[in-house]
């Protein structure tokens, strides 16, 4: 299930107008990183690894909407931030590709 969100976001960042294609490049990128080292969690926290791709989805789909609510993105960036802090010591790569991608969401204008 979280190859899903991971696919869906791809396409959904793949599609979207309103991202640079350089910064499309970067974002697809840094899904390509993170779908490994999600499903690497997912192997003895399913949970939380599910949780983890719902959130950069979520996120994701902020980023490309037409009418953007700072507030929801900020928060799924920030959940998403908590929710892999828990992994740092397991998982640094994790922690590192997500830190990235929601710098990069940032600096997109959220």
């Amino acid at each position: 299930m979280t190859d899903e969100h991971i696919e869906k976001t791809k396409s959904a960042i793949e599609s979207a107008e309103n991202i640079p294609a350089d910064r499309k490049a970067e974002l697809l990128d840094l899904l390509s990183k993170l779908k490994p080292a999600i499903a690497k969690v997912s192997q003895t926290h399913h949970d939380d690894a599910q949780s983890i791709a719902r959130l950069v989805e979520a996120s994701a789909h902020e980023t490309i909407r037409s009418e953007k609510k700072p507030e929801l993105t900020k928060s799924h960036l920030h959940e998403l931030k908590e929710s892999v802090e828990n992994f740092e010591a397991s998982h640094p790569q994790l922690v590192a590709f997500t830190t990235k991608y929601s710098a990069l969401l940032s600096a997109l204008g959220i």
